[in-house]
């Protein structure tokens, strides 16, 4: 699995932060475990965000060892005469 890129962990970092402050201040949660349980979930949904992006972005890009037809291509479909 390919390293996630910068805008894709910044997309991920963002989801739990709000997540974990929308949690908080929705539950009203006051004890240590609650507060334990509600990070950790926004961690998790954070991480799967993450990883949904990746999966994401690795499916529209085409690889170049596919060896498709478009990776091959010098000019756009629209370009090419037939």
């Amino acid at each position: 699995m390919p390293r996630p890129t910068t805008a894709q962990l910044c997309t991920g970092t963002l989801i739990t932060v709000a997540t974990t402050v929308a949690l908080l201040a929705v539950s009203g949660s006051t004890g240590v475990f609650e507060i334990t349980v509600l990070v950790a979930f926004a961690i998790a949904l954070g991480t799967l965000a993450t990883a949904l992006l990746m999966s994401a972005a690795a499916h529209r890009r085409p690889s170049p060892r596919s060896g498709g037809h478009a990776a091959h291509q010098s000019q756009p479909e629209y370009a090419q005469q037939t």
